[in-house]
């Protein structure tokens, strides 16, 4: 793993999880295949394995670069603008 500059901005402590899964994929009635949380906000996204990839949708609308996963026993990083585990 390699610390990227979006780590060293990140908001200490992270975010609390604004919801227990993704509102978008409730919403449309999808299943989430993984939860990502976004380190900026608390947002919490399906992955990229999931129909819909929320939590790319959401980098995108949001430019919020660095999400980790939400998955029990999980806590890798990944920043979407370098492409990156951090």
């Amino acid at each position: 793993m390699s610390e990227c500059a979006h780590v060293a901005e990140l908001p200490r402590p992270e975010p609390v999880p604004l919801t227990d899964t993704c509102p978008e994929c409730q919403a449309v009635g999808s299943h989430p295949v993984q939860l990502r949380l976004c380190l900026v906000c608390g947002h919490v996204g399906c992955c990229d394995s999931s129909p819909l990839q929320h939590a790319s949708a959401h980098f995108r609308e949001t430019a919020h670069a660095v999400m980790r996963s939400f998955e029990p026993g999980q806590a890798w990083r990944w920043c979407f603008v370098d492409g990156s585990i951090v």
